[in-house]
């Protein structure tokens, strides 16, 4: 685990250099919450097939970061965001479901365990099946079946049918960097969020449901949680990431 210092640390020269990062469509924007300060990238239905999942490289390697996911596109195309997009084993597997372009990469975990991950309910989200976004409980999603263009399974769950998830403590002292992703009622719009400094899922699952108006919404990660987003100036790095999630578009 990286020492909070080395997260800071990370976190600022990530900023410094994207003062030089290629520019980008206005996807992503700045939003304060309750005295906390996030980046909020949102996601259109119309835009849901630009939206991309990543794992491995062409040679079968994890990925591992923004910069390599960078290079594995095609020249045409350009990054306008990516975050992390799951927790995921020593060997940067997944640890839950993640399905890419319809291919199942990793099976859907409904056991409880004692990490963040299987703090149920944790959740899986689906984008271009019957809605283009959806975040669905993970036993309701292996009972179902959805059929999902792109998948990825963590946990626990932010915001179930419009509320909290009931082991989430106002007055918690764990803080970390979080990210998630919610979806708006109607399916047709994702917000992709990450934290500015350290936030309780108290607070963080309050942005989504509060801030955002959303009844269903996903953790992602803490502590290793980063963002790539030229439009607000942010390259974070640090350790390795296993599953990352992004918006692609064209450099013309």
């Amino acid at each position: 685990m990286l020492t909070e210092l080395q997260r800071r640390f990370g976190l600022a020269a990530g900023m410094l250099v994207a003062l030089a990062l290629p520019a980008a469509s206005e996807s992503c924007s700045r939003m304060d919450h309750d005295g906390q300060g996030y980046v909020v990238c949102q996601v259109e239905a119309a835009r849901e097939p630009a939206l991309r999942l990543w794992q491995d490289g062409a040679d079968g390697r994890p990925l591992l970061n923004f910069n390599n996911v960078r290079k594995a596109l095609d020249q045409s195309e350009s990054l306008e965001f990516a975050m992390n997009a799951g927790m995921f084993h020593p060997d940067y597997r997944p640890v839950g479901l993640l399905v890419v372009d319809g291919q199942e990469r990793s099976p859907i975990v409904t056991g409880a365990s004692n990490d963040n991950f299987g703090m149920l309910p944790n959740g899986v989200f689906c984008t271009g099946g019957a809605r283009a976004f959806q975040v669905i409980e993970s036993r309701a999603f292996a009972e179902a079946r959805p059929d999902c263009r792109l998948a990825t399974q963590s946990g626990p769950m932010l915001v179930i049918d419009g509320a909290l998830h009931p082991r989430f403590l106002v007055d918690s002292d764990s803080r970390h960097i979080r990210n998630g992703v919610g979806v708006s009622p109607d399916g047709e719009t994702a917000w992709f969020a990450i934290s500015d400094r350290p936030v309780t899922f108290h607070e963080f699952g309050r942005l989504f449901r509060d801030g955002l108006g959303v009844r269903d919404a996903l953790y992602f990660d803490g502590s290793i949680s980063r963002l790539y987003a030229p439009g607000v100036n942010r390259a974070d790095f640090g350790r390795s990431l296993g599953p990352i999630i992004g918006l692609v578009g064209g450099t013309g």
